[in-house]
């Protein structure tokens, strides 16, 4: 278990370093704007905008965006309970915290898994938005760390299962 120390390590001088850069103000206003915009909320706004817009795709786009989302919160909570990670704050005397995170642990991302399977599945019906979405996807990660909640591996890792839940959703579906 040498390793998992190194790599412990490796992600809290990573984690000191990005938060340092992204902490914009003293508050971190525009990182709590990003991180609260990968709220459940935004996600159904977005649908809601899709439908007022007369999207064609808005339909199919609601029932993977659903079904992707039903599939991706017990996954992702299963997998904090299972491997229990502290955030840096619990276990750096240096982080304060700027939020207060919705639950008690970090390893995955929950906000990172939900933005990278949201900007997955919208961009299977919206390709023309897929660079904005994956970069917002990646700006909600990065608001977590500078929010000191998250370790850039628990990003790293939202990001993946993100990705591989919206490719198992399209499954689902026979997209793939």
């Amino acid at each position: 278990m040498k390793w998992m120390h190194q790599i412990q390590r490796l992600d809290e001088a990573g984690f000191i370093w990005l938060s340092a850069q992204l902490r914009f103000t003293p508050r971190a206003q525009p990182a709590l704007w990003v991180s609260r915009s990968g709220d459940g909320y935004g996600y159904l706004a977005f649908v809601v905008f899709a439908y007022g817009m007369g999207w064609p795709e808005a339909s199919l786009l609601s029932l993977l965006l659903l079904t992707g989302f039903a599939i991706e919160l017990p996954c992702y909570w299963l997998l904090k309970n299972l491997l229990r990670r502290p955030r840096p704050y619990q276990q750096l005397s240096s982080v304060v915290a700027v939020i207060t995170a919705s639950d008690k642990f970090s390893f995955p991302s929950g906000h990172t898994t939900a933005a990278f399977l949201f900007a997955s599945l919208c961009s299977t019906q919206l390709p023309e938005l897929t660079f904005y979405l994956y970069v917002w996807a990646s700006a909600v990660g990065l608001s977590r760390v500078a929010l000191g909640v998250h370790y850039p591996t628990d990003i790293a890792a939202g990001a993946m299962l993100g990705i591989l839940l919206s490719s198992f959703t399209l499954f689902i579906f026979g997209a793939f």
